[in-house]
């Protein structure tokens, strides 16, 4: 489904990709791991284009990433955002119906239809002609997901999804990813929430100074890990306050 194959990419002199390859096959549930600046946003950021990589293969779906294909690329992979990205001077279904309508054609009337079903999927149906401003971090990220499948996409991409909210509605958010992990969808979820990839993910990805350190099996790597510097991730990230 998705192939990064020795990656690289810097911001002026700063090296934030240093020849970072996986693999993730269509279903699977893979979770990006490791300190902030590792490089993990910037990943996902090369799999729908939003980067570029400066050398190096990005495929998906079987499509090489370069400008011809990019706009297939970005119908097929939709994007969650940390800090939702929803547009503050459209309702709620318009958030929603807005790709649908202008990236894919579809009929306003049955995109309006099937906008509405998502958002009675994630729990949001009530608040389809509210604007973003009127609703909590939890809710806009709901819409946000409801937004990412309305362009009916092959694989997520979900860039720290909780880290913007509310302690008490980080399991609400969760409970939808974990959903669509059980139909199937193929996931990748920068994530600093460990129980949910050891629960939820398939392989799990550790990322350190913009390389790979370790990846494996979610929960025997995060139950086990290899490597000396995914041990001490582990252990300052669950080390009880």
């Amino acid at each position: 489904m998705i192939a990064v194959e020795n990656i690289h990419k810097a911001f002026g002199a700063n090296r934030v990709l240093r020849g970072v390859s996986f693999a993730v096959e269509a279903g699977e549930v893979v979770c990006l791991l490791g300190p902030s600046g590792s490089g993990k946003s910037t990943v996902l950021r090369c799999l729908n284009g939003l980067e570029r990589a400066d050398s190096g293969r990005v495929r998906v779906a079987g499509r090489e990433m370069s400008d011809a294909s990019l706009s297939a690329i970005r119908r097929s992979v939709s994007m969650v955002f940390q800090r939702f990205n929803l547009f503050p001077h459209r309702t709620v279904l318009q958030n929603v119906v807005e790709g649908p309508i202008h990236v894919l054609r579809e009929d306003r009337t049955e995109a309006e239809a099937r906008g509405r079903d998502l958002l009675a999927r994630v729990g949001m149906a009530d608040r389809a002609d509210d604007y973003p401003a009127r609703l909590s971090g939890g809710q806009q990220q709901r819409v946000g997901i409801a937004r990412a499948l309305a362009m009916r996409p092959d694989a997520i991409l979900f860039d720290e999804p909780t880290s913007a909210l509310d302690p008490e509605r980080v399991g609400e958010v969760l409970q939808i990813m974990r959903s669509l992990a059980e139909e199937g969808m193929t996931l990748i979820v920068v994530t600093h929430e460990i129980a949910f990839a050891r629960e939820v993910a398939d392989r799990a990805i550790f990322m350190d100074g913009g390389t790979v350190v370790e990846q494996g099996a979610a929960r025997a790597m995060l139950t086990d890990p290899q490597e000396d510097r995914t041990r001490l991730f582990l252990d300052r990230v669950l080390r009880p306050l």
